[in-house]
């Protein structure tokens, strides 16, 4: 018997302070405020260290959803799981996505095969000292099993996307190492970034056993052939710990919605878009025809580290004006939203281990016509 329902919703958004859209499908009854349990969202910041575009989403969206919880807005983060990826270069256009889970009996008619699940855990806080090295791996895994275990997912292979908020180095950061007679593994703030991203992939690459053997805190940003092929992961100022979301699909939900996935093996790979979509039985530029719905797309990208797409060279790690991260996300983000038909997809900079060198996961949600619809 299913015993849980997993919703999702994508809302488009004026600002990083926009909660509009929010208020107005919770005032309708479209969204139960207490049934939600992740949100992502695309904010039009920087996307780097000093991109507070994030944080202020945040706080925006805690302040507005607290009378509806009954908590306080410092306590709603508690409670649900936000992951706020800056930089809307291109086409990219800002939003959000909700993501709801309720316990249901019995399942509704007409449902059949795994659905769309979602599970949530956190880290411990880190030491500075700790980002970027075997610590936040360990812990990063210990953290997608117990994801995994909330949303009801059992085999690694159900697992289609892993989204993780991870935290960076400030110089007051690095500072408090330093007066404990340690080092970090950077002193650059955005150069943490990178490291704190890798390692947090590497983490969710040893949960669900795509690597085999130990990982040590010199493989991070140096083996690249070690990768996730599901892990998101985006770096914040605003926490100190790993907030883990797993979605995948389980035979516990009954849930109108399924989740597939591909890996972009360049910035340029329409190919694997076009078979992230056709996992959830979507086609592209035909969507219409399947009689399914496209929720959203998630992807990463990133500059190829070696300096070419498919035998040509690129120049995006030596601009200094516009960062190659920027490059890479408008990149990815205009061939997947021309697939898509739809700029509101949300595509993440900084894809260190997750996926191939200069390419990355890329995965789809869909609405699935049944019986009961």
């Amino acid at each position: 018997m299913r015993t849980t329902s997993v919703g999702v919703v994508r809302i488009a958004t004026k600002g990083p302070g926009d909660v509009a859209g929010l208020l107005g499908m919770i005032e309708q009854g479209e969204i139960d405020p207490k049934a939600i349990l992740a949100i992502l969202g695309k904010t039009e910041g920087n996307g780097g260290v000093n991109d507070f575009t994030r944080e202020y989403a945040v706080a925006a969206l805690c302040t507005a959803l607290a009378p509806y919880v009954g908590l306080e807005p410092h306590q709603v983060e508690q409670r649900i799981a936000f992951v706020m990826s800056g930089g809307t270069e291109g086409v990219l256009s800002p939003h959000i996505t909700v993501f709801t889970r309720q316990s249901i009996a019995p399942a509704p008619a007409g449902l059949a095969g795994k659905r769309l699940s979602i599970g949530m855990a956190q880290t411990r806080d880190f030491l500075p000292e700790e980002l970027g090295r075997s610590a936040q791996i360990e812990e990063t895994a210990k953290a997608v099993a117990s994801a995994m275990a909330d949303a009801g997912i059992t085999e690694p292979k159900d697992v289609h996307f892993v989204q993780i908020k991870c935290p960076l180095l400030t110089s007051e950061r690095v500072e408090a190492a330093s007066a404990r007679g340690n080092t970090t593994v950077t002193t650059s703030a955005y150069s943490s970034m990178a490291y704190s991203r890798g390692a947090s992939a590497l983490g969710v690459a040893v949960a669900l056993g795509e690597i085999e053997g130990g990982i040590r805190d010199e493989d991070v940003l140096r083996r690249f052939e070690l990768f996730s092929s599901v892990a998101s992961t985006s770096a914040g100022i605003e926490l100190m710990h790993n907030v883990v979301i797993v979605l995948g699909n389980a035979a516990s939900s009954a849930s109108p919605f399924e989740i597939g996935h591909a890996v972009m093996l360049d910035a340029i790979d329409a190919a694997a878009v076009i078979e992230a979509l056709a996992s959830v039985g979507l086609k592209a530029g035909s969507m219409a025809d399947t009689g399914r719905e496209l929720v959203n797309i998630f992807a990463k990208a990133e500059a190829s580290p070696n300096g070419s797409v498919r035998g040509f060279r690129h120049t995006m790690l030596e601009d200094t004006d516009i960062s190659a991260t920027r490059h890479a996300r408008a990149a990815v983000g205009g061939l997947i939203g021309g697939l898509a038909g739809s700029g509101a997809v949300y595509v993440s900079g900084g894809a260190e281990h997750q996926g191939p060198p200069g390419g990355g996961p890329v995965a789809a949600i869909a609405r699935v016509a049944d019986d009961s619809d």
